[in-house]
């Protein structure tokens, strides 16, 4: 008959009722090969290659026997510092992969298989762990790659510091090779390197000395631009780290960060109807929320949202947030009062700026209007009336919360 179900489709349908085909995972890998994983990884391997640096560092003499060392045959000198060296460099690239950064990335994808290459050129029993290590966690950092999707935002200042420090480094080092000939001690590009670097660093060992006027002259050159670099370098890269990580966890924009402002919107406080305001100006304008609730603010710093830590009704803390600049102001704190408070350090400041209040109570409508408010709402009462509307009327509330390219939309072509 028609009806009949077919042998096989009664299996398969048995098998969907008793049998099910989906496995339980005893173990969720991807719980144990995430970004998380790959960046404690990292920071073990730095750690164990610190300790084997030591360990090698500490021997009198090394021994190379490994597979690579016959292609190395002079590398003595350089394995029994470059463990400790790497490892420093791999506890920076760690602090990189931690803020997922691409450089960072693209560092440990390079430092990598120069650690495997320490183990293969000493072949130590103390250098097994650490090449097993390199094993499982290089794989890893191919895996996540695409976490690590971060760039390294430079300002001019801080790309003419950087580009200064190597300006100087090749100056140094092409001039002392060209004029070796007056200095004392210095024959090949690795003297020269030497020199430059504890010439920049003012140690000056005294192995390597100028003979001649002309090299006197040379270095000094080297001593004074090469620390006006590094000090350039420093305070420009140095100095905003420290800054921003203070201001992350005080929920602060930076000084930095404040004087880029121009056309914002500032609002003054937090309340109830804070967090929709700053969904609906997200994406039209910069918006900058003041207000002294720390907890809120870490929270607003943790969505992205710029923030400051502080009184919004103190008129210092508004020319700080470039209210002369300012779009627009929105005050909405939880207490009237405080509204009036900081409705008029804002006109002081910034008397033609437009002010939006919005009132917790329908009786301070008017007060807040007569103390400079251009225009003021009242949540409370616009609520109620809708809410009326619509039991009363049958009609959806829906429409009033819709982009109005969403109703555009809907309507039909004209033929």
């Amino acid at each position: 008959m028609a009806t009949d179900v077919p042998e096989d489709g009664r299996e398969s349908t048995l098998e969907k009722l008793f049998y099910h085909t989906d496995r339980v995972p005893f173990i969720y890998w991807r719980d144990f090969s995430d970004s998380k994983t790959t960046v404690l990884l990292t920071a073990l391997t730095a750690v164990l290659l610190f300790v084997t640096g030591l360990s090698t560092l500490s021997q009198e003499t090394v021994a190379l026997e490994g597979p690579l060392a016959a292609l190395l045959p002079g590398a003595t000198p350089l394995v029994r510092f470059a463990g400790v060296v790497l490892a420093f460099l791999l506890a920076l690239v760690t602090v990189g992969l931690q803020g997922q950064k691409r450089l960072a990335w693209y560092t440990a994808v390079v430092v990598f298989p120069v650690v495997a290459l320490l183990p293969l050129i000493t072949l130590q029993r103390t250098d097994i762990p650490l090449l097993v290590m390199v094993l499982v966690t290089f794989p890893l950092l191919i895996v996540n790659r695409d976490t690590f999707d971060q760039k390294i935002e430079l300002s001019p200042l801080q790309i003419a510091a950087l580009a200064a420090v190597g300006g100087v480094f090749l100056y140094g080092t092409i001039g002392s090779y060209a004029l070796r000939s007056d200095f004392g001690a210095l024959e090949t590009w690795g003297d020269a390197v030497y020199y430059v670097i504890i010439t920049i660093s003012t140690v000056g060992y005294g192995d390597i000395t100028p003979t001649t006027v002309e090299t006197k002259w040379f270095s000094l050159s080297v001593v004074l631009l090469g620390t006006g670099a590094f000090t350039a370098a420093i305070g420009s890269l140095i100095v905003p780290a420290i800054e921003s990580r203070m201001a992350a966890a005080f929920g602060n924009m930076t000084p930095s960060e404040l004087t880029l402002l121009e056309d914002h919107v500032l609002v003054l406080g937090y309340s109830d109807i804070t967090d929709s305001l700053l969904d609906e100006l997200a994406d039209e304008t910069d918006v900058v929320v003041i207000t002294r609730d720390s907890d809120y603010a870490s929270k607003l710093n943790d969505r992205g949202v710029n923030v400051l830590t502080d009184d919004p009704t103190d008129e210092d803390v508004l020319r700080d947030a470039r209210i002369e600049d300012a779009n627009g102001v929105v005050v909405a704190t939880r207490d009237d009062a405080q509204d009036v408070l900081a409705i008029l350090a804002t006109k002081a400041t910034n008397p033609d700026v437009r002010v939006v209040a919005a009132a917790n109570e329908a009786k301070n409508v008017g007060k807040l209007e007569s103390v400079g408010a251009d225009e003021v709402i009242s949540p409370m009462v616009i609520g109620g009336r809708i809410l009326g509307k619509s039991i009363l009327e049958g009609t959806s509330t829906r429409g009033l919360f819709e982009d109005e390219s969403d109703d555009e939309t809907d309507e039909p072509e004209e033929s």
